[in-house]
């Protein structure tokens, strides 16, 4: 197995969160089971490379794209990957790695070559099949939740789903985190029932109006989130939709945003 797919502080991280195995029978037990950490590398290689799961390398990854994607659709349906990034969130939280008073939202389109759930045809792709990325990020860049919907959806619509999605963040003494005192945010988000929404949770709205010149300042924060779009893209798998199981890119997603907190937390090591 490559050592470089799985480091060592990500299995550490994943390995509790992992359902038990189902035991082997004494007759006829059947082949051996491939290893967690081996799956976990055949999953890692598609995330990174975008490549189809019957291309992965089985001689260098030590387990076949067949058997990582059943592992994913396993642990997917576990919630391992939520676990994972509320684990990691709460672990920069106590380093003082994350900054939650301000926090900015976005959407990202991104192409389905095939059909599904939260798939809908694309306004900024002649209509074509798509889905939407929707994110919010902390001061710092750091991805606090990720939602998935079709290309056809406003991303003012995911606005409160995605405040609902951060997990408790504990990490300090106190109630845990889950709001921010102001929010960030572009044009497609200027709606003013959403204005009230916001300030009845109490967090202050900093939202950019549509007819208004630029030049009002929001950009300097708010374009984190387009660079953590960026972060989440590096990862080939997720610049173009392959999965016909929306839980299943959308468990590709946690994962990747569980790796940016953690690339982050080695900072402060």
């Amino acid at each position: 197995m490559r050592a470089d797919l799985v480091p060592d502080d990500l299995w550490e991280r994943v390995v509790p969160l992992l359902p038990a195995a189902p035991e082997r029978r004494r007759r006829y037990p059947g082949r051996l089971r491939v290893p967690d950490r081996a799956a976990l590398a055949g999953i890692m290689y598609v995330l990174r490379t975008g490549v189809a799961w019957r291309d992965v390398p089985a001689e260098s990854v030590d387990c076949s794209g067949v058997t990582a994607w059943r592992r994913l659709r396993n642990w997917t349906e576990a919630d391992v990957w939520p676990r994972l990034h509320a684990a990691l969130l709460t672990g920069l939280r106590r380093a003082d790695l994350l900054d939650l008073d301000d926090c900015a939202v976005d959407g990202s389109h991104v192409r389905a070559l095939k059909r599904g759930d939260h798939v809908g045809p694309s306004p900024v792709d002649r209509g074509r099949p798509g889905s939407k990325h929707h994110l919010i990020v902390d001061r710092l860049g750091t991805p606090l939740a990720v939602t998935l919907t079709g290309g056809n959806r406003r991303d003012v619509t995911q606005l409160l789903p995605l405040l609902d999605a951060v997990p408790p963040i504990r990490g300090l003494r106190g109630r845990p985190r889950r709001r921010p005192r102001r929010l960030y945010a572009d044009r497609g988000y200027d709606f003013e029932k959403y204005r009230r929404l916001l300030w009845k949770r109490g967090i202050k709205p900093l939202i950019a109006r549509r007819g208004v010149a630029h030049g009002s300042g929001l950009g300097k924060v708010r374009w984190i989130v387009e660079r953590t779009f960026a972060w989440l893209h590096q990862f080939r798998r997720l610049r173009t939709r392959y999965e016909r199981r929306a839980d299943l890119h959308h468990g590709l997603l946690e994962l990747a945003c569980g790796i940016i907190c953690l690339r982050r937390l080695r900072t402060a090591s």
